[in-house]
C-alpha cells in the first residue's frame, strides 16, 4: 500500500493512462483487422491513411514501439497494392 500523497497519485494516473492505452491499442487492432479482410482496392485505400495515423499516434506516445509500429504500416501498405 503506498503512504506517500505522490505515490497515490502515481497509482490513480497510471490507472488511467493504462485504461487509455488499451483503448486506443484495442480500436487500432480492430481498424487492423478490418483493413486486412477488404478487398476492394479503392476501399482499402482510403481507410490506409486512417490506419497508419492510428499506429502513428501511438508510435509517437510509446505505447507501441516505433519497429513496431513501421513493419505494421509496411505490411498494411503492401497488402493494399497487392489488391
Amino acid at each position: 500500500m503506498a503512504h506517500h500523497k505522490s505515490s497515490k497519485k502515481r497509482i490513480r494516473q497510471d490507472l488511467k493512462i493504462r485504461i487509455r492505452n488499451r483503448y486506443y491499442k484495442k480500436s487500432a487492432r480492430t481498424s487492423i483487422a478490418k483493413l486486412r479482410k477488404m478487398t476492394d482496392k479503392a476501399d482499402a485505400a482510403t481507410f490506409l491513411p486512417k490506419v497508419v495515423s492510428m499506429v502513428d499516434k501511438l508510435a509517437k506516445k510509446n505505447t507501441w514501439h516505433k519497429n513496431k509500429a513501421s513493419n505494421l504500416k509496411s505490411k498494411l501498405t503492401k497488402f493494399v497494392n497487392s489488391l
